[in-house]
């Protein structure tokens, strides 16, 4: 393959995007290169030090502090939909079965967290493989270490809780083999740091305001501290690129951001993913499905999407200010989502605020003998 078709393949509008393939090494030992480096991720990389965090230290998170898990909840009982159906609370009466059925359902959805972790590193290392300009290839370093810690946080984390965590949803699985395994990069920046990110800001605010284990809490917002510039990264690609797009490369892009919002927003949450646990409880997945169908209708869609932490409200929010929905996908967006209402919101995401309070935690603990300067999320 040659460079040009490599280039015209990942739709590159900006030096600082340029990329080789994955076994072409000798590209990095250009001389030209060593002194090409874009100044974009400067803000974005110095501040790493800022909300550095070690998961392995009890001065940033214990993870021995218990939780009752017979006795308590984790989270509300309307966290988890299929508890909604007639069929599922009848048959769940008992309250321990019911404390277990909740707890076991967030299982699955920080299994999901931690499967997406693991993407997210093996992605953002994937890019210093490809990426030339040494500015972003830096940034991607830094992105698959605080990865590789968010790995380290959610597993010690189920296992202090549960044990294990289960399998990767087949939904989930097939859309990060697809993200990572891709050759264009701009398939792994929407897909990744745009979607999949801002698929965790949303999922990360949801639980951080809803769950009752204080040791959850806490390492849900240390983990919002990186991931919010991590979709940042995703945010700068878009300005660099999408308004020096031709029409038919925004419908290419376009088209690959509907396909993995639809692949999130119909499989992600979809009681299909789930039959094991309706199982485990002695619950027909037929049957779950069947009701689940009743309730879950494209109005209750549009209903809850109102909440400013859905997870998928986040998604489209993150798409349409980048400028990739048009006429073309806005009536498919609309359905779901008000898009002037979105529009009317401006640039500040849902987590953003709580990720700003735990930099201030971690600079206390970082900095406590030198003063530091307010940190500032909004990569320029």
């Amino acid at each position: 393959m040659t460079d040009q078709v490599t280039k015209d393949r990942n739709i590159t509008k900006d030096a600082m995007y340029d990329a080789v393939a994955p076994d072409d090494f000798e590209s990095m030992l250009e001389l030209d290169r060593y002194g090409a480096r874009s100044s974009a991720f400067d803000k974005i990389i110095s501040a790493t030090h800022d909300h550095f965090w070690d998961p392995l230290d009890k001065a940033y998170i214990d993870f021995d502090v218990p939780f009752d898990m017979e006795n308590q909840a984790l989270v509300p009982e309307d966290l988890v939909i299929a508890l909604s159906t007639d069929y599922v609370s009848d048959h769940l009466s008992d309250p321990k079965q019911r404390i277990r059925f909740i707890n076991q359902s967030v299982l699955r959805s920080f299994s999901s967290i931690l499967h997406g972790e693991q993407g997210a590193l093996n992605l953002s290392a994937s890019l210093c493989h490809v990426l030339k300009d040494q500015g972003a290839q830096e940034y991607a370093a830094n992105q698959t270490r605080e990865e590789a810690r968010h790995v380290t946080a959610f597993a010690k984390y189920i296992k202090a809780r549960w044990g294990k965590p289960v399998e990767c949803g087949p939904a989930l699985k097939t859309l990060l083999v697809e993200i990572i395994g891709a050759p264009e990069v701009y398939k792994k920046i929407i897909g990744m740091q745009m979607l999949v990110e801002g698929l965790a800001m949303g999922a990360f605010a949801t639980f951080f305001n809803k769950i009752n284990d204080p040791v959850g809490k806490k390492l849900l917002q240390l983990v919002m501290t990186d991931e919010a510039f991590h979709h940042k990264f995703g945010k700068i690609w878009a300005d660099r690129t999408v308004p020096k797009l031709t029409p038919e490369e925004h419908a290419i892009i376009e088209d690959w951001a509907a396909h993995c919002f639809q692949t999130l927003l119909f499989n992600l949450v979809s009681p299909h993913q789930q039959l094991d646990l309706y199982r485990e409880f002695g619950l027909d997945p037929d049957k779950v499905v069947e009701e689940y169908g009743k309730i879950m209708t494209d109005d209750l869609r549009r209903e809850n999407m109102k909440e400013q932490t859905n997870i998928f409200r986040v998604l489209v929010k993150t798409l349409l200010n980048a400028g990739i929905i048009t006429d073309r996908t806005r009536a498919f967006y609309a359905m779901y989502v008000d898009i002037d209402e979105l529009k009317a919101e401006g640039d500040r995401m849902v987590g953003d605020d709580i990720a700003e309070e735990g930099i201030r935690h971690l600079q206390a603990i970082n900095f406590k003998n030198r003063p530091t300067a307010a940190i500032e999320i909004a990569a320029e």
